[in-house]
């Protein structure tokens, strides 16, 4: 059976996709190119892996790039809300911009936890990219840090998305598009 199969409707294509992510790379070109020393680009695993490769190769400017890990869903289609930091960065990001860039940004709870921690290691600002944003399920307003900005690919409708590097139970992440899964794959 193809996996097509199990999405209800596609939300976004491959190539609305490759545009965004063209611009949103474009924007962060812009706004850290005078900024010394160059921003760390933290990945949040793994999720954002597919976003944070096709973002990277479209930035114009010498980064450093790591992955952090935080996992709050396990296998179900709702956050604990107590996120656990299971992998840590290990660039020095002391002193440093650093640009989080995340697959979806819902609760909040999890970005509001990463952030914490790269202030604890002493970055100088911390920005957000996230490829997907969904207010309407937002808990904790995210604070920025320092000069930080908030750069968004698309809002997303209060669905369960899986495609473009987001999974559900570690499948669907090798769709390129996004789309919402059927209920009856994840009930």
């Amino acid at each position: 059976m193809s996996m097509d199969s199990h999405i209800e409707k596609v939300l976004w294509t491959q190539d609305q996709i490759s545009r965004r992510v063209t611009e949103l790379a474009a924007q962060i070109t812009h706004d850290f190119n005078s900024v010394s020393p160059p921003p760390v680009v933290v990945g949040v695993a793994t999720g954002a892996f597919i976003f944070l490769a096709d973002l990277v190769r479209n930035i114009h400017l010498p980064i450093s790039v790591d992955f952090i890990r935080a996992e709050s869903y396990g296998s179900g289609t709702l956050s604990s809300g107590a996120p656990v930091l299971s992998l840590d960065s290990k660039l020095d990001v002391k002193d440093k911009h650093v640009i989080l860039v995340e697959d979806i940004v819902d609760t909040g709870t999890t970005l509001s936890s990463l952030i914490a921690n790269l202030v604890s290691k002493g970055a100088s600002s911390v920005s957000v990219c996230t490829f997907l944003d969904k207010p309407a399920r937002r808990k904790i307003q995210v604070e920025l840090v320092g000069e930080g900005k908030f750069y968004r690919g698309f809002e997303c409708p209060d669905y369960f998305v899986v495609g473009y590097g987001m999974d559900f139970a570690e499948l669907y992440r090798n769709l390129p598009y996004v789309g919402v899964l059927k209920p009856e794959c994840y009930k």
